[in-house]
């Protein structure tokens, strides 16, 4: 019996109990990664730099906006400029106000004398009030359609990149900024540049108005707004740097988050008895961005306490130079009440132009971002050459070919040769990592060789479109996608661009054996294969794997290659599958593969590869006389289930 006096066990499902295995991790998440050394650059650009490089800002959002819409953002810039204009016009009749209260003579004389500047004012008010509604009215229409444009920018970008960018970390994480960040600046910087430009165009009236009256005036009033921009522009590179230094923490604390919340992991996560450990690295990685945040909004607020101290003593100095003027005579006391207002209406504009600079200033890092994103996707773009693949094949040969992943030491496919023809069904076995997949996957098109030539019926696949190459493959992937669709539409997205009646669907379905249960959910072929939604369903391994091989008997391509399609079945509906491959390899090409060796005895023709090279080739009965590695392999598996 356990001792009622020993000490509990530990659980190991507390962050206490998980302590020991995360003091051991790196806690170098805030070092900044070399791959973000330009985004780095654009953190540290000064004030002048901003200012020269905030007309090209704007100019790249706003001919975002156009693409977006051009008649709405056509709308925003005329009503916003009349609105301005309006405002301008309200400020010069300020001044003809001071002038005529201020003049000599009567109270009733000088009341008189300023009532058709008042008159202008107060309409000069309703107008902007008016045009001000309207430019807000076509922004709020605009601003959507700017984000919905930068979106489909960035998901057409990301789908058009060969498969093997998706493989590079760098590419991957510009693909986050511009992901998390980057779209929503495209939107915010035409907001705030909007209010650039209504805030340049009051400020030219105010400009006016203080240049007539006393030309000394102006640049004190630029002076005194000098320091508040200074303290937003270092707030903002602050907070950029902070989002830099974040999002290695923010992307790792995602993907633990998700596999805590999620569905698919949840049965493991209580298995295993790691939910402890998790939410322990979960709270550290989300500590850490909380120190951070809290260090980043010190500095912050210190550095606009500064410029806000410092701007406060500017304008003091420029009410002061004013009084002066009005002391020494050298300035009229209707124009220095004008001077005044002026003043005081300039600084407030200054203020909020340097804010709203300041933010399409920061919104613009990002947008940076979600540019440089564009940029290199459309540098990694496949080529679309404008010949297509031929309906049918007789043949199709690797030469030579060889490809690496990015950053891969050694290559995962090396200098591999192969003849597939058309009826023939090839299997690819060997060994985990030797190559297999990334195999099957240059026959389909999804990677292009860095060495060597893949070519069809003796035309090289890189003078085809690589759109119309795929179309003549249906692939059956080792893990398939789950697509959160209907039944039937999982099975019609293998060719989604044909209409598809729902006795086709059927059909396909059982040749994939998977009508059977499909019969069985609760709206049959109706029924969305997602429990994230109300009445929807899930499958079992084996059920997704069976609902793959019906998608790629709809597909009806000349090449069907079968990543391990087989390998969620039990060992009837596994031979159920194999005998209706068999049926469809009439006139159709297979590349089978498989770790059950069995499974292959009927191919036409098996490579055996080994550390990306193919080591053997032939049929079943000349690989078994050979005696090498499939001989091994063969008599491996066979054994164990004689002995058995």
């Amino acid at each position: 019996m356990p001792d009622p006096e020993a000490d509990p066990a530990p659980d190991s499902s507390s962050p206490t109990a998980s302590s020991s295995l995360l003091e051991s991790e790196d806690d170098g998440e805030l070092d900044l990664p070399y791959w973000l050394t330009s985004t780095q650059e654009a953190a540290n650009t000064t004030f002048l730099q901003m200012v020269r490089r905030l007309p090209r800002l704007l100019r790249d959002a706003w001919m975002l906006a156009w693409r977006a819409s051009p008649r709405t953002t056509t709308a925003v810039l005329v009503l916003q400029l009349a609105a301005g204009a309006a405002a301008a016009l309200g400020l010069i009749s300020v001044v003809g106000v001071f002038e005529g209260l201020l003049q000599a003579g009567p109270t009733p004389e000088r009341v008189r004398a300023a009532v058709p500047s008042l008159v202008i004012l107060i309409l000069t008010l309703a107008v902007r009030g008016l045009l001000a509604s309207a430019a807000a009215a076509a922004n709020g229409r605009l601003s959507p359609m700017v984000y919905e444009a930068a979106e489909m920018r960035l998901l057409d970008l990301t789908t058009r990149v060969d498969l093997a960018t998706f493989d590079a970390p760098d590419w991957r994480d510009a693909m986050e900024r511009a992901r998390d960040r980057g779209i929503p600046a495209a939107q915010q910087v035409v907001d705030f540049g909007i209010e650039v430009l209504t805030g340049m165009v009051s400020l030219v009236a105010v400009a006016g108005v203080l240049a007539v009256l006393h030309p000394v005036l102006l640049p004190l009033l630029v002076l005194a707004a000098l320091p508040t921009g200074w303290a937003a522009v270092r707030a903002a590179r602050l907070g950029y740097r902070s989002q830099l230094r974040l999002i290695a923490v923010w992307r790792r604390q995602r993907m633990l988050a998700y596999l805590l919340a999620a569905r698919e992991p949840a049965g493991e996560l209580r298995a295993f008895t790691v939910r402890g450990f998790l939410l322990a690295e979960v709270a550290r990685l989300l500590r850490i961005s909380t120190l951070e945040e809290i260090r980043v909004v010190t500095r912050s607020v210190r550095s606009n306490l500064y410029g806000q101290a410092l701007s406060g003593l500017l304008t003091g100095l420029a009410y002061l130079v004013l009084l002066w003027l009005l002391w020494t005579g050298r300035m009229e006391l209707a124009a220095g009440g004008a001077a005044a207002y002026a003043i005081n209406l300039g600084i407030g504009k200054l203020r909020e132009l340097a804010f709203s600079v300041n933010r399409v200033y920061e919104q613009g890092l990002y947008f940076s971002d979600f540019q440089g994103f564009c940029d290199l996707s459309v540098q990694h773009a496949e080529p679309s050459p404008d010949r297509r693949a031929p309906e049918r094949f007789t043949e199709i040969v690797l030469d030579g070919v060889t490809f690496s992943y990015p950053d891969a030491t050694r290559p995962a496919i090396d200098d591999v040769s192969l003849t597939l023809r058309r009826g023939e069904i090839i299997a690819l076995v060997g060994e985990n990592g030797s190559g297999k997949s990334t195999l099957a996957a240059v026959l389909a098109g999804l990677y292009r060789p860095q060495r060597g030539s893949v070519t069809w019926d003796g035309v090289d696949v890189t003078r085809l479109h690589p759109e119309s190459l795929r179309d003549r493959v249906a692939v059956v992937m080792q893990e398939p996608t789950r697509w959160p669709l209907s039944a039937r539409l999982n099975i019609a997205i293998g060719r989604h661009d044909q209409p598809a009646s729902l006795e086709r669907v059927q059909e396909s379905a059982e040749a994939g054996d998977a009508h059977e249960f499909v019969m069985e959910l609760p709206r049959a072929y109706e029924t969305l294969l997602s429990r994230h939604f109300t009445d929807g369903a899930d499958l079992s391994g084996g059920q997704w794997q069976r609902l793959a091989v019906a998608r790629a008997f709809h597909r009806d391509a000349p090449l069907l290659i079968c990543d391990e399609p087989t390998a969620n079945l039990d060992a009837r509906a596994e031979h159920d599958v194999y005998q209706r491959l068999r049926d469809l390899a009439s006139g159709r090409t297979v590349v089978l593969i498989t770790h059950r060796m069995a499974s292959v005895r009927e191919a036409d023709r098996i490579y055996v590869l080994d550390h990306g090279s193919v080591i053997e080739e032939g049929d079943h009965e000349e690989l078994m006389a050979a005696g090498g590695l499939y001989a091994q392999l063969f008599t491996l598996q066979a054994s164990a289930y004689q002995s058995a």
